[in-house]
């Protein structure tokens, strides 16, 4: 089933301390994760066409909350926050990571993983650690190499094929483009992804909707009966 969505409508629900914070594990989620200065918070908002949607911090890593956004109905986009900022302490980033391998491996309501990752240094410790949960758990993932107007088409290219075949060895479905959130490449990639991930959330809504008329069509006509 082919499904548009209409991003700019995305709209903040709530923040949450943790994944156990979280509304009903129910619907379709996708989330955002990658380090502290990988842009995501600017990525969100040119997927939405929406400056101000997330929050971009001049301080990385300050915020440790969980935002979560409805694109549609029953579609959901999980903002987590951003990982691997040298100034954050020790403990709290323990804690945060194994929080974030909790909710890769058990939210049954997520449907893919957008990793992101400054295109001039991808595939840290964490950003591997992260796709290798996602694929253990059967997820999908994207693969955003952010910036990447920092660099020239040939090399961005090169970059871009290097780790599509580093990524190979993760098994599972990885998929690997350049993103900029200034010059907008990779944008519509982005979406054409997230609308297949979030198609299922419509094939349930339009069955329901043949079920309710079919139920209206069967109905006995009492008028008939009467007569």
């Amino acid at each position: 089933m082919s499904v548009k969505i209409h991003y700019q409508n995305t709209h903040f629900i709530t923040s949450a301390p943790d994944i156990r914070h979280l509304p009903e594990d129910e619907g379709i989620e996708i989330a955002f994760a990658g380090r502290s200065n990988a842009g995501k918070s600017s990525s969100l908002n040119r997927l939405t066409n929406q400056r101000g949607l997330a929050k971009t911090s001049k301080t990385p890593g300050r915020t440790q909350l969980i935002n979560l956004f409805e694109v549609d109905e029953g579609c959901h986009i999980v903002d987590l926050p951003g990982y691997g900022f040298a100034q954050v302490p020790l403990k709290l980033k323990e804690k945060w990571q194994k929080s974030l391998g909790e909710y890769l491996q058990k939210r049954e309501s997520l449907k893919g993983l957008v990793v992101l990752m400054d295109i001039r240094h991808p595939m840290k410790d964490l950003d591997q650690q992260l796709i290798f949960w996602a694929v253990e758990s059967g997820i999908p993932v994207q693969v955003l190499l952010t910036k990447a107007d920092k660099l020239k088409s040939g090399a961005r290219n090169a970059q871009v094929l290097k780790i599509r075949e580093s990524s190979i060895g993760f098994g599972g479905d990885v998929a690997v483009d350049a993103f900029s959130s200034l010059k907008g490449i990779g944008v519509d990639i982005l979406r054409s992804k997230l609308d297949s991930w979030y198609a299922p959330a419509f094939e349930v809504t339009d069955k329901e909707h043949i079920d309710t008329t079919d139920a209206e069509n069967s109905e006995p006509d009492n008028q008939s009966d009467n007569s």
